[in-house]
């Protein structure tokens, strides 16, 4: 028993269950502040950052998308390779654009983010996902 606890190799099984688990958390955590973002859209809009050069509120509605829409899909693992992008985009432009000059203290949050949306852009959705329902191939099911 500890021995496999402690093995060094992993098992499809646990990569699954890791990359479920990264989904549903950082997703889920991540609508949170989507979600504060647009019931709050008509007062953040006119102050919010212009990174595009496009104005706050295509700005701020971007960020939303990212935020609340893209974050959701992710959770439930649909176009996930495709939806993690825009987050990775949006965490980028925090930690290095709006958090740049702050002390890291100020832009964990953000790193935390960009790290398990880059890890989930690399793993995949895996099999427990709307990905591996619609999009899989019958082997890579059971």
């Amino acid at each position: 028993m500890i021995n496999t606890f402690l093995a060094p190799r992993t098992t499809s099984s646990s990569v699954n269950f890791a990359s479920l688990f990264l989904r549903l958390g950082f997703g889920l955590m991540m609508m949170t502040h989507g979600y504060s973002k647009l019931t709050n859209f008509e007062g953040i809009a006119p102050k919010f950052m212009d990174f595009l050069g496009l104005g706050g509120t295509v700005s701020l509605g971007l960020t939303v998308f990212a935020e609340l829409v893209c974050a959701l899909l992710v959770a439930l693992g649909f176009a996930t390779r495709l939806t993690v992008i825009p987050l990775i985009i949006a965490m980028c432009v925090a930690v290095f654009v709006v958090h740049g000059s702050d002390p890291l203290s100020s832009k964990e949050l953000a790193i935390s983010y960009l790290v398990a949306f880059s890890a989930i852009l690399f793993m995949g959705a895996g099999k427990f996902s709307l990905d591996a329902v619609l999009f899989g191939k019958k082997s890579d099911r059971y």
